[in-house]
């Protein structure tokens, strides 16, 4: 009984120790091989496009490996031999589950010794045409890309974009790479029908010499660059990067290659072996044998050469870009001023737009706001229209109806006064104090009704009214009010006469109230086409900065009746300087009657 119900418990152990497991990524290596150093573009492109390309597939850890065998030095079978050995030796025992060939000596080399050198181990080609490796039949680990080099579509671009070309050299070194490649393109261009081309070939040469010969190339010439990693006298280069710069920038011609990583080192350019492309393919591939594909269900690509031009030659060279072959690509191009500059247009574009829209919209809110002043305005006049109207209605009711029944019962108070006998003296007492207040109410009756509405302003006009009402004040509430007025003409246009008489009568009510003035000064002078007005104290003064939280519905009138008629309204002032109202209308005149 005790052994089985153990039975659950390592079933459930085994089954989590396979879960864990499971969730511990196992790392897969691949070794990357190079004829020569990452120091030479083909290498350092094809690595870093394997590298990141496999790298970016998510869910796997990849460890890398890379070792340059410098073949291009170890032609003979012993120093091979040696090299297969220090490999066993170095990666015998570790778990490979990929390795990559870059060139065409590291294919052969693995084709050499593929019996005795990673054993099951499927093997990716890439970086060389098969007419580089001599076109051999691989075994079935074998898989990956070929390149395919097309000399006489690159010769064909070049004769295109020169057509008077006369002679065409061709460029090489004499490594062993060198020769095979320079044997493939000769062998080419011997089967060409060009009667009007010469063919020469500046090869097995000392650098140097090389060089002045450049220097000197008949007119109507061309340069085909092969490849050179080594000169006759030995001398080793790396070939994109040292010895192709040399060779271009000594050259009075222009000079065609085929190969991308050619491309910004001399060469204008060719029907050129993509070997960026090459890489990415290789990536793929690499990927699809880590994730459980076996080499044998990969077939071997041949990759297509491209159109490829360098824009910095062909402005050297000036050769405009319509004389191109159909389909060609233009690399490091210059961008144009607009190119440059397109996003800064187009956002000085959006902010000229943005604020233009602004600036409508707030032309369009200040117009807004100028109705809508204009239409307050106008109210405030009509109110102030309506008001004067019925001020002028109530003072002509108290004047013609009330004052006369008040003079009236004066007058029959005094007649009862007089037929009342002498001996009742009390009532005669009571019924003269009736009387006085009877005329004294009749005479407050006749101010009020003065107040509401001047007939001096309408019968005598601005100056006297502005006068009698200056007097008047100065008589009731015992302050000195100086009047003076400049040469007003009679004939102020009565709607500007009630606004200056009501501004005149509003600010010394205004005085009274808050000033604690003794002496007040009221002037009336022309302006150019305006009416100024002053009305000025000595009283105590206020702090301007607490008149829009106090503003009264005094100054709120003087303000209205002065804009309603176009003018401007102001009020000066300071603690214990006194106080100064403004206002200013335009002078309209009336015709005298």
């Amino acid at each position: 009984m005790r052994l089985i119900s153990q039975v659950p418990f390592l079933l459930a152990l085994a089954l989590i120790s396979a879960s864990v497991s499971a969730q511990v990524r196992s790392k897969k290596d691949v070794l990357i091989l190079n004829e020569v150093g990452l120091s030479h573009s083909l290498t350092d492109v094809m690595t870093q496009q394997i590298v990141s390309g496999v790298e970016r597939t998510t869910g796997r850890d990849v460890e890398f490996f890379s070792e340059s065998l410098d073949l291009l030095s170890l032609p003979d079978r012993p120093s091979l031999a040696e090299t297969r050995d220090w490999l066993v030796k170095k990666y015998g025992d570790r778990k490979l589950e990929v390795v990559v060939a870059v060139g065409p000596d590291t294919i052969r080399f693995l084709i050499d010794y593929g019996r005795t050198l990673f054993l099951g181990v499927p093997v990716v080609i890439c970086g060389s045409a098969a007419d580089q490796v001599g076109s051999p039949s691989l075994d079935s680990r074998f898989t990956g890309t070929w390149q395919k080099r097309e000399p006489g579509k690159t010769l064909e671009a070049a004769l295109r974009l020169f057509p008077n070309t006369r002679h065409v050299f061709v460029v090489g070194g004499t490594s062993v790479y060198d020769r095979v490649v320079l044997a493939a393109t000769k062998e080419f261009f011997s089967s060409l029908q060009e009667p009007r081309t010469e063919f020469s070939y500046l090869t097995d040469m000392e650098m140097g010499k090389l060089l002045e010969r450049l220097k000197n190339l008949p007119e109507s010439s061309i340069v085909f660059y092969t490849s050179f990693f080594q000169d006759s006298a030995g001398n080793k280069f790396l070939n994109a990067t040292k010895a192709l710069p040399m060779i271009a920038s000594a050259a009075n011609a222009p000079v065609f290659g085929m190969s991308d990583t050619y491309l910004g080192h001399g060469i204008v350019g060719g029907d050129l072996m993509n070997f960026q492309e090459q890489g990415k393919v290789t990536a793929r591939i690499v990927s699809e044998l880590l994730e459980g594909k076996r080499a044998e269900d990969i077939a071997i690509e041949v990759l297509p050469s491209m159109l490829m031009f360098d824009w910095n030659e062909l402005k050297r060279w000036d050769i405009p870009e319509s004389r191109l072959p159909y389909g060609s690509i233009v690399l490091s191009r210059e961008a144009s001023l607009w190119e440059r500059s397109k996003w800064s247009w187009v956002m000085a574009l959006l902010i000229i737009l943005t604020l233009s829209a602004l600036a409508a919209y707030l032309q369009y809110s200040q117009k807004q706001l100028k109705l809508a002043k204009e239409k307050e305005r106008h109210l405030s006049g009509k109110l102030i229209n309506a008001e004067e109207q019925e001020r002028r209605r109530i003072a002509s009711e108290l004047h013609d109806d009330f004052s006369q029944r008040l003079a009236l019962l004066a007058l029959g108070l005094e007649n009862v006064e007089e037929a009342t006998p002498s001996s009742f003296r009390e009532v005669h007492g009571r019924l003269h104090d009736l009387v006085k207040s009877t005329n004294e109410f009749s005479a407050d009756l006749h101010t009020l009704s003065h107040r509401l509405h001047s007939s001096t302003l309408e019968s005598l006009g601005l100056v006297p009214a502005v006068a009698a009402l200056c007097k008047e004040f100065s008589a009731n509430q015992g302050i000195g009010v100086a009047f003076k007025a400049d040469e007003i003409p009679r004939s102020v246009h009565p709607d500007t006469a009630l606004c200056v008489f009501r501004i005149v009568q509003e600010g010394l009510r205004n005085l009274k109230k808050h000033s604690g003035a003794n002496e007040a000064k009221v002037v009336l002078r022309m302006g150019r086409d305006r009416l100024e007005l002053t009305v000025r104290d000595d009283g105590h003064g206020f702090d301007l900065s607490r008149l829009s939280r106090n503003e009264g519905i005094g100054v709120r009138s003087m303000e209205e009746r002065a804009r309603a008629l176009g003018g401007d309204f102001a009020i000066q002032s300071k603690p214990g300087k006194g106080t100064t109202l403004k206002a200013a209308v335009p002078l309209r005149l009336t015709q005298d009657l």
